[in-house]
């Protein structure tokens, strides 16, 4: 290492020395402003010379770690989305079926289940509700919101299911 940076040292000195020789030779005029425009870009090669003769090849820069990372970031930030999603739409529908059983004079507690459609968006799928059954209520849910009487449960008075 020691060795190639005075390697370095010696050849920027020695193309300064030559370049200062050769300006105080050459006489004024469009001849020297070539020279010293020569000479100074020689001088950045070879000031340049060492960056050019690095190896890169070696140098881990661990892309494919962050892009790892970043797309497994991407798939639970979908996950969460989607959890998000699939719960407010329980938890809306469960209130759409508690308005209706209020307004039929019902009192019950709802808790709606929810899976993914064929396009991606939770549908609700299933309902489990405590409170007196209702043939009005179950054909609402049926017909209104798609949660066929298979897939309701009821619990307390006068069970149907």
């Amino acid at each position: 290492m020691m060795a190639a940076a005075r390697e370095w040292l010696t050849a920027v000195v020695t193309v300064t020395l030559l370049l200062s020789v050769v300006q105080t030779l050459v006489p004024e005029g469009s001849l020297r402003k070539i020279a010293g425009f020569s000479g100074g870009l020689l001088l950045l090669a070879v000031l340049l010379r060492p960056a050019a003769e690095i190896d890169l090849s070696g140098l881990d820069t661990g892309m494919e770690d962050w892009a790892r990372a970043i797309e497994k970031r991407q798939e639970e930030l979908s996950a969460d989305q989607e959890e998000a999603l699939a719960s407010g739409i329980a938890e809306r529908t469960a209130s759409y079926i508690s308005d209706k059983a209020e307004e039929l004079g019902l009192e019950v507690r709802v808790r709606v289940e929810t899976e993914t459609g064929g396009d991606g968006v939770p549908v609700p799928v299933r309902t489990e509700i405590h409170g007196p059954w209702s043939e009005e209520l179950s054909s609402y849910m049926a017909e209104t919101l798609g949660i066929s009487r298979e897939r309701q449960v009821w619990h307390g008075q006068e069970e149907e299911n």
